[in-house]
């Protein structure tokens, strides 16, 4: 029996068949970098599924950002329903990093807001990468971030089995000692209460509990999701990432200590008795919490004392949680490869400022990213997807190990291009606009318009609103949990036209959309450079009348690119088409359920009527087990109404 078992709802088709041979046998043969060309709607996440399922290794997928991770996580965890399938983003829903402004004497605590629900995903992660093989790991570029020492966290783990002589009060000890907190009335993850001679322990991961029942001082029975076979057995992982053993925390903080007496010899000897004191102060208080109950806020920033490494050593990341075989794919690569090489910079630059300021010691500096390079050493084995490959992944891949995906198994062609003169339109260039939106309105079909400010897009929107088309706009100002409601809401046709600027780009499956409308294309720079012109084009790709207009002065050298680009892959696609008789056709797809539940901000809550069985505490178990299928599900509203009802009931 393989090791992944692929869930393959059809079969390989186009140019599906040829790429994922080339990549299973350069990944078999230990080629160290391949590419992945494919044209958008070209089925690019089932080629990897399928190499994924070829080779047998646990994989590591990167996005580069939550919404489109979370659309790859829901893919792959239906291609591979029997194996571990995790989703590993950044824990905040709001972040505001710590920071200090030396001009205007600004000092910025550090602000936020943990989902606790993609916390215990992150827990869900580690475990399972410490004990499981048949793993695909969907990641944005957090997995970078440091996160504790997995040797730790995984010395820390309490292995228990029925028959163990154990004393209940030792127990409770040591899992206070891996930061679980007790709580005898409500069930969060990561916290245990006592009932009797029984203990209960909310796995951090929130995938059920783990139920230890004690006869004197030997474990009677324990009841775990964790069996796999094993009967009676279980293992209790610490409920934070960040964990130092008692015997190893003494040594932490007397280390610490000795780093803040020299930082603060050196202040007074450069005559900044300011910083010295407020250096003091932060960190006694952080230390006296540490001694007091073995964690502190904003422990990350003594990361390198606790875990006793060197300094300007890197962290230890979820990298070096996964088996050592692991693969990478990395989707978007135009796009992630960029962000992960460009975030050690900006990282350091904010700490450096702390540090010189009193306000974190030198050691916080080493509470970062990986560097690029270090990144690269930890990947091993790495593969490229996108539709638009930068000239950094064609160097390290070579000609001989590109893949192109140019046939889409629909038969569908990339879509035609038009320039718009709007020298010769003038003042006539929105009258056009409407003109050929109306066309598409008709048809029963959608429009996608990208424009080069957010200003720009909203009061277009509006505009578009006054000539009674059903118009809205998308731009990072848009919370992230609204963004996938409006595209949706665009599929269902609740709008026609949606404006935006660069958000309408990579990742979107929008079948209903048969013209894009880019306006200012002549205006070179990041959002008008020919890779981000083919993305944008490709968003017409998936419907049989697919069209692209853009509205420009002249034609520069990126539209040039561009245009020749979509003119290479059309002349493939139609000769493919021509030669095996394929009809092209696009596919009758429903409007997926929103992936981060429907976001109503004034919605009131209702509480359910009671269960059939009359039960109070019947029905908020039923809750809880809704709570945490809904959360496992990326339906994080709806997971946040439950967890809301819960406590009202409990309330009651």
């Amino acid at each position: 029996m393989p090791l992944l078992s692929l869930n393959e709802p059809y079969k390989p088709a186009g140019d599906q068949p040829e790429a994922i041979r080339k990549l299973t046998e350069g990944l078999k043969t230990g080629t160290p970098h391949q590419t992945l060309l494919g044209v958008t709607g070209s089925g690019k996440t089932f080629t990897m599924a399928n190499v994924i399922a070829n080779i047998g290794r646990p994989t590591l997928v990167i996005s580069h950002n939550k919404t489109l991770a979370a659309q790859l996580y829901q893919e792959f965890r239906n291609f591979f329903p029997k194996n571990a399938v995790h989703y590993f983003v950044s824990y905040y829903d709001y972040y505001q990093p710590e920071a200090y402004i030396p001009q205007s004497d600004t000092y910025i605590e550090k602000d936020a807001k943990i989902n606790d629900f993609i916390d215990a995903m992150r827990h869900a992660t580690t475990a399972s990468a410490l004990s499981r093989n048949d793993l695909v790991i969907i990641a944005s570029v957090s997995c970078i971030y440091g996160i504790g020492d997995p040797e730790e966290y995984r010395k820390a783990a309490i292995e228990l089995k029925e028959g163990q002589n154990l004393p209940r009060k030792n127990f409770l000890q040591n899992l206070v000692a891996l930061q679980y907190a007790r709580n005898d009335y409500e069930k969060f993850p990561g916290t245990f209460r006592v009932r009797g001679e029984a203990v209960e322990i909310l796995n951090p991961s929130a995938e059920g509990s783990t139920i230890i029942e004690w006869d004197g001082n030997v474990i009677e029975r324990i009841s775990s999701p964790e069996m796999n076979g094993k009967s009676g057995f279980a293992r209790i992982f610490p409920a934070k990432h960040f964990v130092t053993p008692q015997e190893k925390l003494a040594m932490a903080i007397a280390n610490i200590e000795l780093e803040l007496k020299e930082r603060l010899s050196e202040f007074k000897t450069q005559e900044k008795p300011l910083e010295a004191e407020r250096l003091r102060q932060r960190t006694r208080f952080d230390l006296k919490m540490l001694k007091e109950t073995g964690y502190t806020h904003g422990i990350e920033n003594y990361s390198r004392q606790l875990s006793f490494r060197k300094a300007g050593e890197p962290p230890s990341t979820l990298l070096d949680y996964l088996p050592k075989n692991f693969v990478t794919f990395i989707d978007e690569s135009h796009m992630s490869v960029p962000q992960i090489r460009g975030m050690y910079n900006g990282d350091r630059a904010r700490k450096q400022t702390l540090i010189d300021y009193g306000f974190r010691l030198p050691s916080a500096a080493d509470n970062r990213p990986l560097k690029f390079e270090e990144f690269l050493e930890r990947v091993g084995q790495t593969v490229y997807v996108s539709a638009t490959p930068a000239e950094y992944e064609f160097k390290l891949s070579g000609k001989e190990n590109v893949a192109e995906q140019i046939i889409r198994p629909t038969g569908l062609l990339d879509p035609k291009v038009e320039v718009k003169d709007t020298k010769i339109l003038k003042e006539k260039i929105m009258e056009d606009v409407i003109g050929e939106i109306n066309k598409r309105v008709l048809a029963g079909e959608r429009v996608l318009v990208t424009t080069l400010t957010k200003r720009t897009a909203e009061d277009l929107a509006d505009f578009l609103k006054e000539e009674n088309i059903k118009a809205a706009y998308i731009h990072s100002d848009i919370k992230t949990m609204e963004r996938p409601e409006i595209l949706t809401d665009l599929r269902l046709g609740k709008y026609d036209v949606v404006v935006g600027i660069n958000l309408l780009r990579e990742g979107l499956d929008l079948p209903e959309v048969s013209l894009v409308i880019i306006l200012d294309a002549d205006k070179e720079g990041f959002l008008r450079n020919a890779q981000t012109l083919i993305q944008t084009m490709g968003r017409a790709a998936r419907h049989t009348n697919g069209k692209v207009l853009m509205y420009a002065d002249k034609i520069t050298e990126s539209m040039k690119k561009a245009m020749e680009e979509t003119d290479r892959r059309r002349e493939i696609q139609d000769n493919y088409n021509k030669s095996n008789h394929t009809v092209p056709m696009a596919l009758s797809q429903r409007a997926p359920e929103n992936i981060f539940g429907v976001y109503k901000a004034t919605a009131k809550m209702k509480l359910p009527k009671m269960s059939k069985s009359g039960s109070t505490e019947i029905l908020k178990k039923e809750l809880e087990k809704e709570m945490l299928e809904e959360a496992k599900a990326l339906n994080f509203e709806r997971a946040a109404e439950l967890r809301d009802m819960i406590k009202t009931l409990h309330k009651k």
